[in-house]
């Protein structure tokens, strides 16, 4: 892999540069979509390709489940399985370490007040925890059928490089924004050894391997992560883990962070999807984001668009002869009505999600260049 800087803003601490792989370029920032089961829900590869999509994310835990890494090594690999021509990301398998641990039983996000399907901050126990941690490594019960599994650092690597992703992620403990100091920092030393173990176990040349900082809401824990993880030869970085129990606090985490990274190689911020969000953070300097936010919310008949969300399920829109946003070239809003769009949803018909997943990620993708022109015209 191959980074390179392109422009950085005299305004702030954004910058464009580009992601070369083997299997294509991406331009930054940049935005993946989520791919879990190396799908995008509800569309194809050439969707992807339609919207300008040059990379996805896909889920390392979910396809170790299904069909199996050793099967999709078969197929040649995820390009070749999801006949996806662009840069596929794998994440470790580490954020299921929080997801269906602490996040199940706390019904929380990495950042507390978040939590997918949910608008109120839940603290009570929710379900039972999938897992178990230790030093060598994460048993975990699957959520399909209850088998037992377990996860270490090198098994992660192993699973990834048969997944033939381009960009592979070091297996992390992603600690919880509940956890007290005392145990964020024992998940900070674990990950750091883990980080070593994924570096030795990784072969695969061709394929980039990013650390992922991590150290919670603590000042000094990040700091101290950041130096450690920033001082290993990885091909880039990944800020992960409790990103606080408000936005603020994610922000302040940036500014200890970043500084400390290496300034040539590229910033992931795992799993923050907000546009609000994102523009703030490339101000902060980070170059990648992953998300499933805008079609989680198309799935869910939400609309997204730069002023506002629109919730389609609600009878009013029914009337709408408009589109979704009138100065949105994308085909949704150049064929459909919003009235159109509400009657799929409300009868529940599979065509209204993908359209709507459609038109939130065409949106996404035009956030992303108009950021880009923003940086190199000196805006931001």
């Amino acid at each position: 892999m191959e980074f390179r800087i392109i422009k950085k803003s005299k305004k702030s601490k954004a910058r464009v540069g580009l992601i070369k792989t083997p299997n294509g370029t991406i331009s930054t920032p940049y935005f993946f979509p989520v791919a879990t089961q190396a799908t995008v829900k509800t569309l194809d590869s050439s969707d992807l390709r339609a919207i300008g999509f040059d990379g996805v994310l896909c889920n390392t835990y979910h396809l170790f489940l299904r069909p199996g890494s050793s099967l999709i090594k078969k197929h040649n690999g995820l390009h070749s399985f999801m006949n996806f021509d662009g840069v596929i990301a794998t994440d470790s398998g580490g954020f299921q370490v929080f997801s269906l641990g602490k996040g199940l039983e706390d019904g929380i996000g990495k950042i507390v007040k978040i939590f997918p399907g949910s608008k109120t901050n839940k603290t009570k126990k929710q379900q039972n925890s999938f897992v178990k941690i230790s030093d060598k490594g994460v048993y975990f019960r699957s959520h399909l059928d209850g088998k037992l599994f377990f996860f270490t650092p090198e098994k992660s690597i192993k699973i990834q490089e048969e997944l033939g992703s381009d960009i592979a992620f070091a297996f992390d403990e992603c600690s919880s924004p509940l956890d007290n100091f005392s145990y964020t920092k024992k998940a900070m030393e674990r990950t750091h050894k883990w980080a070593i173990r994924s570096l030795n176990a990784h072969k695969n040349k061709k394929q980039a391997l990013f650390g992922i900082v991590q150290g919670g809401e603590y000042k000094n824990l990040r700091i101290e992560s950041a130096k450690f993880i920033g001082s290993l030869p990885f091909d880039g970085f990944g800020i992960g883990g409790s990103l606080g129990k408000t936005k603020k606090k994610m922000f302040e985490i940036l500014d200890w962070t970043i500084p400390l990274l290496p300034q040539n190689k590229p910033r992931h911020l795992l799993g923050i999807g907000y546009l609000e969000d994102i523009k703030r953070a490339v101000k902060k300097g980070i170059d990648t984001f992953d998300c499933v936010y805008p079609t989680r919310l198309g799935r869910h008949g939400f609309a997204i668009t730069e002023k506002k969300i629109i919730n389609l399920k609600r009878a009013k829109y029914l009337q709408v002869k408009q589109p979704i946003d009138k100065n949105c070239q994308c085909f949704v809003c150049r064929n459909y009505s919003m009235g159109y769009l509400s009657h799929l949803i409300r009868t529940q018909e599979i065509t209204g999600m993908r359209l709507l997943c459609f038109h939130n990620l065409w949106l996404f993708k035009n956030f992303m260049e108009k950021i880009r022109k923003e940086i190199l015209n000196g805006k931001i």
